[in-house]
């Protein structure tokens, strides 16, 4: 029986490591590099959302509804640098609609334009207050 033992541990012990480093060297479903673009596509789409939100606080039309709400410009704009998530996502959607109706440096804001930039502001004040 000592013998039998003796020649069945040997190739259960193979048995038992062999698949473990078979194993080892598969690849992962994403690789390091899908990853890391990933990452910086989303850091860029950020940075974008960001650019927008600031190139709407720029434009003269919001500071003038900004220094009419008694709003601090210098303040929001510091405040877009720390937003991120789904706040970010909604700034950004209103900065660029802020950004489309006033294009081409219309000079007449209709009250559409108006409601966009106070909901924009609106949304930044929110995000700073709660941080």
């Amino acid at each position: 029986m000592r013998t039998v033992r003796q020649l069945l541990a040997l190739p259960l012990v193979i048995l038992t490591i062999a698949p473990g480093s078979a194993l080892a060297g598969q690849q992962h479903i994403v690789t390091p590099s899908q990853i890391s673009a990933a990452v910086a596509d989303r850091v860029a789409a950020q940075d974008a959302d960001r650019a927008a939100v600031r190139d709407a606080l720029a434009r003269p039309e919001v500071r003038n509804v900004a220094a009419t709400m008694g709003v601090d410009l210098a303040r929001l704009n510091a405040a877009v640098g720390t937003m991120n998530g789904a706040d970010l996502d909604r700034a950004a959607a209103a900065a660029r609609r802020v950004n489309q109706q006033l294009v081409g440096g219309a000079s007449t804001v209709v009250i559409s334009t108006t409601t966009i930039i106070i909901a924009l502001l609106v949304v930044i004040l929110i995000v700073v207050a709660v941080k």
